[in-house]
């Protein structure tokens, strides 16, 4: 009988196997005997994605606590710049801290300093939980860490006494907050089949969305700045006593740690619920397990630990590394900063947030459609050159009469264009670098995105027409950027560097 494709005989009985059984990698194990995406996968995936809107509740909250509320004139001789002099807050002093701590005229810088403080905070996290969930904590482990210091953090900081305490218990959430997307995202997407991971990848962003959505609504119901941290920390908590005991560790994480059976163990499991068997004759390998040649550079691209000195040693992934830093950083410059344009819209707070964040859906619904019939380069490449274009189309046009609109239709396709290619760097960056170091790669992308967010708002005090100056040419560098990355669509998802080394057969260019 002819072996199937893939497979080989293990050596030796040393590692405890059989030396009957034949070796397989987890991506043809699960594209042949348990399933690429059956019924195991999607709870997996919706349970584990659920995450993502708990990040949304802790980031987006600084649009409702720290937004400056109407203000309520008494008919006298009115000092804008002190309460109670001729005109009061709109709901009380306890509607945000703006009214509570007087963050106007001269003290308004505060409200933008503590919110670069916490994506300062998400970009430290992310680079922290990127390595820790890389090495010993794993990948359900970094997730169970990161969910209860936000839950914590988030509460504590609806006691502040005072704006520094504040601003110190935002960093700390935004430093655990910058570990859930990520930890979430390859949790969810590593234990799906190669062709269908894409999809899956590019799906999890409607949970952030919807959370955004579901924050405007709890956001209207609780209406003081306190009660909102309060009610927006607590899912935290009860995902960890109501979901994450539901949830498996990745089979993949298990397997470059050297825990062969508890990965199988797993990926039995998958195959039990999607109505398949595993064969006893089979186990699993890495993709580098058994090779013939490994040069010096190979062997400098060995890496059990996870670190991001890790991926800088070996010379492919230290390429990706840079270009997909680059990219984060110019994509999530243009997302966020077209993003900070709702609170100038004048309308109903909780109505734009709302609109916001359907708005971000069929971008969404467009990458997951197209991802795996064109393949995440071109894509890539598509939307950031799309929203570049009509970003400098938008700065070239004037902002008087019907050319404010003509300006207002840029930025809506402009941040159409970037919301698709947010969505799509998580799972294009994802497929770049191996199991081994994947979240401390995702995590260093994570970190470059928020520094774009701290440099997002920035841009935007710039003026009326130079912001979109500057994001058109963020999104065309950005676009240029991806031509030197290579195609993942349909590629092996490797476990090693060295493993990805010799499938590329070539290094990168």
């Amino acid at each position: 009988m002819e072996k199937s494709k893939g497979t080989e005989p293990l050596l030796s009985a040393s590692n405890g196997y059989d030396s009957t059984r034949l070796k397989l990698s987890i991506d043809d194990m699960l594209r042949w005997h348990a399933g690429e995406f059956g019924k195991w996968q999607l709870k997996h995936f919706v349970l584990t994605s659920a995450a993502w809107a708990l990040e949304a509740f802790h980031t987006m909250v600084m649009i409702f606590s720290d937004r400056e509320p109407d203000r309520i004139s008494n008919g006298s001789v009115m000092d804008p710049c002190r309460p109670g002099s001729g005109w009061e807050w709109a709901g009380g002093t306890g509607s945000s801290i703006v009214a509570e701590w007087g963050l106007i005229c001269g003290q308004k810088y505060k409200v933008g300093l503590v919110q670069a403080v916490f994506f300062a905070g998400c970009m430290i996290g992310a680079g922290v939980f990127g390595h820790l969930s890389d090495s010993f904590l794993g990948r359900k482990g970094s997730l169970i860490v990161v969910c209860v210091l936000n839950g914590i953090f988030g509460i504590l900081t609806s006691f502040s006494p005072s704006y520094w305490i504040y601003a110190l218990l935002r960093f700390l959430t935004g430093f655990s907050t910058g570990g859930v997307g990520l930890c979430a995202f390859v949790l969810a997407t590593e234990p799906a089949g190669p062709t269908k991971r894409g999809v899956a990848g590019m799906s999890t962003f409607y949970f952030f969305s919807g959370g955004i959505a579901i924050l405007s609504g709890i956001a209207y119901v609780f209406q003081s700045w306190r009660s909102l941290y309060i009610v927006t920390s607590l899912p935290s908590l009860l995902f960890l006593v109501t979901i994450l005991p539901f949830v498996s560790e990745s089979p993949r994480w298990y397997l470059v740690r050297g825990k062969v059976s508890k990965a199988m163990d797993v990926m039995r499991e998958i195959a039990r619920i999607n109505g398949k068997e595993i064969s006893t004759s089979l186990t699993l390998k890495l993709d580098d397990e058994n090779s013939d040649t490994k040069d010096v550079e190979q062997e400098d691209c060995n890496a059990l630990s996870g670190s991001i000195l890790d991926v800088l040693k070996c010379r492919v992934t230290r390429v990706r590394l840079i270009l997909s830093f680059a990219i984060n950083l110019l994509c999530s410059i243009v997302y966020y900063g077209l993003s900070l344009n709702v609170v100038n819209l004048k309308t109903n707070l909780y109505l734009s947030v709302l609109l916001n964040s359907l708005a971000e859906m069929p971008a969404y619904l467009l990458t997951a459609v197209l991802l795996d019939r064109f393949g995440r380069k071109p894509l890539a490449i598509g939307t950031m050159f799309l929203s570049g274009i009509f970003c400098i189309l938008g700065f070239s046009v004037g902002g008087v009469g019907v050319m404010k609109i003509v300006r207002m239709v840029c930025g809506i396709i402009g941040i159409f264009g970037m919301a698709a290619t947010y969505n799509l760097l998580f799972i294009y960056t994802a497929e770049l670098f191996p199991t081994v170091v994947r979240n401390a790669a995702l995590g260093c992308a994570t970190q470059a995105a928020q520094l774009g967010a701290i440099l997002a708002p920035f841009v935007v005090i710039m003026g009326e027409s130079m912001p979109f100056g500057v994001f058109g040419l963020s999104g065309i560098v950005g676009g240029i950027l991806v031509f030197y990355l290579p195609e993942t669509m349909n590629r092996p998802l490797y476990d090693t560097m060295a493993g990805m080394e010799e499938g590329e057969n070539e290094p990168l260019k």
